[in-house]
């Protein structure tokens, strides 16, 4: 009876000794704990998952300037997401990251104000999408300006953005329409400062 208990210790020590080669270390009772290339192995997967993420659905990106304000502040930094419109389609009022149309190594935020095929008109100021006034709650009054943009129907695959900041956004008043080719993702979520967290809208 002894040497059967002991051959049988034996092989729960040559047991936790396999899996300790195998990437773990083996305690006292033979209980395995992780060891090095487990840790690896899970960091090399934590960091395979996060680079799919920023290089396929989410990438931070910073804002610099202040023709999006009061939704987005210079310095701010956010997600955008460019798997959405793979699947879905562009929507009016949406806020968008282009690739500049006069410098692509550029990337411009601005608001989606009007769809190709849209009749648009902008008249002392105010937006006229299919001859109807636009309502733009996102752009406070002190914000407005007076500009004026001939009646034109937008081509397929162009889309006409402005900025919240009329009174001093650069925007498809001044480049014109923006190629479908050019956006590359949809402003989703500020991430910092920590003060101004949230959805954007």
């Amino acid at each position: 009876m002894p040497q059967a208990q002991g051959t049988e210790a034996r092989a729960r020590a040559d047991h936790a000794l396999a899996k300790a080669a195998a990437g773990g270390t083996a305690d006292a009772g033979g209980r395995l704990r992780p060891g090095l290339g487990v840790w690896l192995r899970d960091l090399i997967l934590s960091l395979a998952i996060s680079a799919f993420i920023i290089v396929f659905i989410y990438q931070p990106v910073k804002v610099e300037g202040t023709s999006m304000m009061p939704g987005l502040l210079d310095q701010e930094r956010l997600f955008i997401n460019k798997f959405e419109y793979h699947f879905e389609p562009i929507h009016r009022g949406d806020v968008i990251v282009f690739h500049y149309p006069l410098n692509p190594a550029k990337s411009y935020i601005k608001r989606v104000i009007a769809l190709p095929g849209d009749d648009l008109e902008i008249k002392d100021g105010q937006v006229y999408v299919n001859e109807k006034a636009l309502a733009e709650p996102y752009v406070p009054a002190r914000f407005r300006d007076e500009r004026t943009y001939p009646n034109t129907i937008l081509p397929p695959n162009e889309y006409f953005v402005m900025g919240d900041h009329r009174l001093i956004s650069s925007d498809s008043r001044d480049f014109g329409p923006v190629n479908r080719s050019l956006i590359y993702g949809k402003a989703s979520f500020v991430y910092w400062p920590t003060d101004d967290m949230g959805a954007v809208r």
